[in-house]
């Protein structure tokens, strides 16, 4: 079973604090609403969209979904 991009990120938590992915994870996991079950891309970026969290800036998106994709 594939894990959620949430569930992906959470590997990142707890990494150093100038580390942008570590960043958006933590700030991802303090988000009681991102959409934790996601696994596709356009709901994903349309909610940071949204957003508009500078913690989880679109370009660490895109950095962390590539990861996902080629991890998952």
């Amino acid at each position: 079973m594939r894990r959620t991009f949430y569930q992906f990120l959470l590997s990142h938590r707890g990494g150093p604090q100038d580390d942008p992915r570590a960043v958006f994870a933590e700030a991802a996991f303090l988000d009681h609403e991102f959409p934790k079950d996601e696994t596709g891309f356009d709901p994903l970026s349309r909610y940071l969209e949204v957003r508009a969290d500078p913690d989880m800036p679109s370009r660490v998106f895109d950095e962390l979904w590539e990861e996902y994709r080629e991890t998952d």
